[in-house]
């Protein structure tokens, strides 16, 4: 009967005793915030931002990577047994805590469980910070403009510029009054700081007259000094897109941000074979469908967080077929180490190493 050499039996104790993954499980059992390496925080308060937005504030171990305001983070949660992952924008608060706005979003497994069921002491995992709308540079007059819960990025950076002394317009569209994230914390912020202004506009009020979408006339009059003005843009793609137009007509420095992809032209019909190494399977998807999405609709759950192109949680490597950039419609022939899927399609059939 063989049996196994005494260095290698200490060997597997050892890892048995001291791996990562039974230090994490033993110490929280002693406390829910002690790790070897995961970055983890605790819900410690939770509060209504809007009719469908709560904030929750988090306080974070020490593995939590700090963060530029305007940056986000993928927020890990478990639910039903299974890790999922979605991006959002944290804010410093006092005494180290973090906070983070999230918008209820229908059939989204992650905000629904955030706003509704998610409680003070869970337990979330904050990945590394990852973005590009952030202050490169300290403009004399700073304007942004959010829709929607595009306003998540912005708390965080007009903060930050308001301690310049340097001048801010923020243009925030929304709904009506119940859906208007940050309102209290917005207008303290206007009558403490003469050099910022605010314009709620509201699109659907329950009274009064609805101030529609952004479009030239609106911008000038709200804004009649444009010179030497840096644009920051924040909201779904369509309202992105418009002010960047609107910025390059003056020429200013703009920088924007969609939590949405363009709409896609598909053409009914087209279908083409994805090939999955470590799966050993081969599914048909439309061609003219983000990959993500196509994935997860024949059943294949891929990594991913931000569905944006920015995080890079969904990134895998193609080693055949084509595909065409949602963003800049450029199309990519050659293999490849990472392949966004979430802003990608399928222009032929393809090799993928999932």
């Amino acid at each position: 009967m063989s049996s196994v050499p005494p260095n290698q039996a200490t060997s597997f104790l050892l890892d048995a005793l001291f791996s990562a993954d039974a230090f994490d499980f033993w110490s929280s059992k002693v406390h829910p915030l002690w790790s070897c390496k995961k970055p983890l925080a605790q819900i410690v308060s939770k509060h209504p931002e809007s009719e469908d937005a709560v904030t929750l504030v988090l306080k974070p171990n020490r593995h939590v990577s700090a963060f530029i305001a305007g940056q986000h983070v993928n927020v890990s949660v478990e639910i039903d047994g299974r890790q999922h992952s979605r991006s959002y924008s944290p804010r410093y608060l006092a005494n180290n805590h973090i906070a983070i706005t999230v918008k209820r979003i229908e059939g989204g497994k992650v905000s629904t469980w955030l706003c509704n069921q998610s409680q003070q002491g869970d337990i979330v995992q904050l990945n590394a910070p990852f973005g590009e709308m952030t202050l490169k540079e300290n403009p004399s007059h700073a304007i942004f403009l959010a829709a929607g819960s595009g306003i998540t990025p912005f708390i965080s950076l007009i903060q930050a510029h308001a301690k310049t002394g340097q001048h801010i317009t923020l243009l925030y569209w929304v709904r009506d009054d119940a859906s208007t994230c940050f309102a209290e914390a917005l207008t303290q912020l206007e009558q403490a700081n003469p050099a910022f202004r605010l314009h709620l506009l509201m699109t659907r009020p329950k009274e009064g007259n609805a101030s529609g979408r952004i479009h030239l006339a609106q911008i000038q009059a709200l804004v009649p000094d444009l010179a030497n003005t840096h644009w920051y843009a924040c909201g779904p793609e369509g309202f992105v897109s418009t002010a960047a137009g609107l910025a390059k007509q003056f020429s200013r420095p703009f920088l924007g941000e969609a939590f949405s992809l363009p709409e896609l032209a598909t053409s009914p019909g087209e279908h083409v074979q994805i090939h999955l190494l470590k799966s050993r399977k081969t599914i048909s998807v439309p061609s003219g469908e983000p990959l993500l999405s196509a994935l997860e609709n024949a059943g294949i759950q891929p990594a991913h967080g931000c569905r944006r192109g920015i995080c890079n949680t969904c990134a895998c490597p193609k080693s055949s077929g084509t595909t065409r950039n949602i963003l800049t419609q450029e199309e990519q022939h050659e293999a490849v180490s990472g392949l966004r899927l979430c802003i990608s399609t399928a222009c032929s059939d393809l090799t993928l190493d999932l």
